[in-house]
This record gives C-alpha cells, structure tokens and sequence, in this order.
C-alpha cells in the first residue's frame, strides 16, 4: 500500500496548467494528464459526490442507486423548502447501499486510516479524519469564522497552529488565497500527524477570480499562479514522503456575458408564489405552480401539476439563454433520472447562466438580497463575489457594520450587488473543449482507458498496482 494524497483543485484546465502553473506542470510530465468528461451537471456538489461514491446522480436507467446530489442544492418536496449546500454524506449513500471511497480504502487496507479535508458531504463524513469549513451563528444574528472536524481535537489543534479558517476568504467578496494556504498548511499537519493512508484535499482558489473576471483574462492567469505557488509545500511533502499524488478538477469555468432569469418569468405569469414577509418577498415552493433552483449553467424546474409541464417548457424554453428543456427520457440519459430532480432541467446556451431572483413587479426585495446567505437563498448567486459598485464608500461601509457588530449592535452586511452583469465566468454544461474542462493527472496505472469521468476519477484509489 502506498499512501495517497487527492487533490481537488477546483477549476483547473489544461490550458491554465500550460500557462500558468510551472511548478504543477513540471511535476505532472512524467505522470498520466487526462481530459475528465465532466458530471452533469458539473456543479461542486454532484462532481464530488460522483467521485466520491463512484456513481451518477440518477441510475441512468440501471438497477444500482444513484447517489441524488442532482446539483448543488434541490427542493425537498417533503418539507416543501429549497436547501442548498447540506454537508451530509447521508444524502449521496443512498440510504447505506452506496460505498465511498473511505469505505472501499478501509475495506482493502483495514489498518490505515482516511482524512477528508474541505471535500464535500463531510458532516458527518465516512473518512476517519473530517475537517470542514462550518460558520458560528451566535444567537444574537452575528456569524463568525469556524470549522468542524471529527474528532473535535483536531480543528482545535489546528486553528492553535494556524490561526482560526479565514471563512470570509473562503467565500464572499473577500475570497481569495488566504482560505486555499489555510487549507493546505492544515493538510501538510494532518499528513505529518495523523498520516492516514488516503487524504482528500479541496483546494478552491480558482472558483473565485475566475467566476468574476472570467477564464480569460490576466485575473486568471494570476489566481493560476498564486495556486502554483502554495502547492509548493503539498508536492515537496509528496516528493519527501513518497507519497502518491493525484490532482483533480470538477470542472472548467466558462466565458459568460449574459444571463437567463427563469423565475422572474414565472413569477410574471402568475406560477410562481411570494409569501410577502415584513422582511420583503420570500419565495413560497409548496403553493407555486412552477419555480426553478438555479445553479450556474442549469436549473432543476419543480412543476407541481404534470399537466402544466409542457406550458412551462414552453415559457421557459423561449427565454433567451435557454438553450435545451429537458425531461423525461433525457434526464435518465444523463443521469439525473432521481426524484430529487426537477420536472425540467434547463441547460443554458454557451455563454450565458442562471440567476436565481423570483421578485418581480410591485414585489419587495428580499432583506437578503444584498448579502453574502448562501442558505436562504433558494439558487446560486454568484453576485455574492463582488461587493456593491453602486454604494459608494463601500469597504468603509463593510468596516463600519464590522465594528458595530463587534460592539454587538444589529447590522444588516447589505453591500452585495443585484447585478448579474458583473459575472464573466460560469459552469455547469459541457465544455466546449477538453481544453477549457476539467483534467485527472495520476499514476499511469490507474487511467481508465480512452476516457477519464467524475464517476472512475478515484476508482483506482487503494488498489494495488
């Protein structure tokens, strides 16, 4: 047995590794480099729960399970709510009948021990090691940096070494590589300390810059380079160690310049329900006829009534943007055939993506519209990247409610833009290219044959070779 270090650097390419990563690259000539044909949809959630547990979303028509993270986030028809970003590898095991990748590594090496560390469906984890990112929500309405591990000792061991997890560069419009070094000192201690036989590793750098700026442009280029750099440590550590070494990406991030509003059009014709809260619009699942959890590049659509689904695909199918309305036999053909999925599945046209906002017309804004909330929205918002170029002052303002809050007064953090504009980047469709999607770089005997996906990335993981 050889012990393995899995690297999840989300976003990378084979066009980025080319142009800006020397040290990677140069660590990656004498191993496989292989186009990964990307999960669909190619969202965090769905992605790593494919590699995790071997299997698609749906069963894609067979007998075996599927693990149901259709995306990111779903409707749960059963509490009538939209949740987005649950973190338990309950939901992906398909009531126990699904293995992971810590279930077939301690089935073939019942003496080591596994680490999964800011991966995905982590609380709880099936790993032996468990870190996670995991706010503190005090009960007056701040929220302050935190993380979860199992066992406990772990996160307080390492936020002694290393200083509490910069949560607010983890995610928001302060996310940058301050998260992605605290992630790798902490792998480098739990490699050091704990020494499990397989590590799991989620390096997130790339998913900010290039969903602000775009995959293009010298933004890229730079949060390619920074990323090159605090690799350094994790591959002289595998080099020292003889440790084995394979880098993942979920998914390539796209140009976008253009977007597609789904609900809003619902919502103007009379399918979608508000609740008028005193706190603004909040949408109301349970009594619409149709709403749509928008993710990136697609959008899972909840139709209530069957016999309405064709007029909705319709009315939705005809919004610019929207390049293809799924259903039916098609879902089952990409492997979204899961009751969690919506009736429709919108796919967005090269270029363009899904916001989320369902207010419209005489509706109030929701209170949590401008601000970084990840769990009450009902859709992904990328604007949550970017502070508000409208407000003026605005980093003066972020300081003053910082220092109110720290004196324990209300404020309302409402300095995120309404302005899907500002994204140049996205995901979720196919690429365009192998070229501009994600890669596997591994040992040469764990390739697949001809074609490398979400579902055999981490397969070959503990046999031996």
């Amino acid at each position: 047995m050889r012990r393995t270090l899995v690297a999840n650097v989300v976003g990378l390419t084979p066009l980025l590794l080319r142009q800006a990563m020397p040290r990677l690259r140069k660590w990656a000539s004498d191993r496989s480099v292989l186009p990964v044909r990307p999960d669909f949809p190619a969202v965090t959630c769905t992605a790593q729960a494919s590699m995790l547990t071997g299997r698609r979303a749906g069963a894609g028509g067979g007998s075996a399970p599927g693990h149901g993270a259709v995306a990111n986030g779903w409707y749960f028809r059963d509490l009538a709510e939209v949740w987005l970003w649950r973190q338990s590898c309950e939901l992906i095991t398909a009531g126990g009948r699904l293995d992971t990748v810590f279930d077939r590594w301690r089935s073939a090496h019942p003496q080591s021990s596994s680490a999964q560390i800011f991966w995905w469906w982590n609380l709880p984890s099936r790993a032996d090691y468990s870190v996670t990112p995991r706010p503190t929500y005090w009960a007056d309405g701040r929220k302050g940096p935190g993380i979860h591990s199992h066992p406990a000792g772990l996160g307080q061991r390492l936020q002694q070494r290393l200083g509490s997890f910069p949560l607010f560069q983890f995610w928001g419009p302060g996310a940058g590589i301050a998260s992605t070094r605290w992630i790798v000192q902490a792998t480098l201690d739990v490699l050091q300390e704990e020494r499990p036989g397989l590590t799991l590793s989620y390096l997130p750098h790339l998913d900010y810059d290039l969903q602000r700026y775009g995959p293009d442009g010298p933004e890229a280029q730079a949060a390619a380079a920074a990323l090159d750099e605090e690799l350094a440590p994790l591959l002289a550590h595998v080099a020292a160690e003889e440790l084995e070494l394979v880098v993942v990406s979920e998914y390539g991030i796209e140009a976008v310049d253009r977007w597609a509003e789904p609900n809003r059009a619902l919502r103007q014709h009379g399918l979608l329900q508000i609740h008028p809260a005193a706190n603004g619009a909040l949408l109301d699942p349970g009594n619409s006829a149709a709403f749509a959890v928008c993710d990136h590049q697609i959008a899972h659509v909840y139709v209530r009534d069957p016999a309405l689904a064709a007029e909705v695909a319709a009315l939705l199918g005809a919004l610019p943007g929207v390049e293809q309305v799924l259903h039916g036999e098609q879902l089952s053909a990409l492997g979204l055939d899961h009751s969690r999925s919506g009736d429709l599945v919108l796919v967005a046209e090269a270029g363009a993506w899904f916001a989320y906002p369902y207010w419209h017309g005489s509706d109030r804004e929701p209170d949590f519209a401008r601000t970084v909330e990840i769990h009450r929205k009902p859709g992904y918002d990328p604007c949550e990247l970017f502070l508000d170029p409208g407000k003026s002052w605005v980093k003066a303002r972020v300081l003053a409610k910082l220092a109110a809050k720290k004196l324990g007064w209300r404020s309302l953090m409402n300095v995120i833009p309404v302005d899907p504009g500002l994204v140049r980047g996205s995901h979720g469709r196919a690429p365009q290219s192998p070229h501009q999607g994600p890669l596997w770089i591994g040992p040469a005997a764990w390739a697949q044959g001809a074609e490398m996906t979400a579902q055999n990335a981490l397969l070959k993981v503990g046999a031996d070779y």
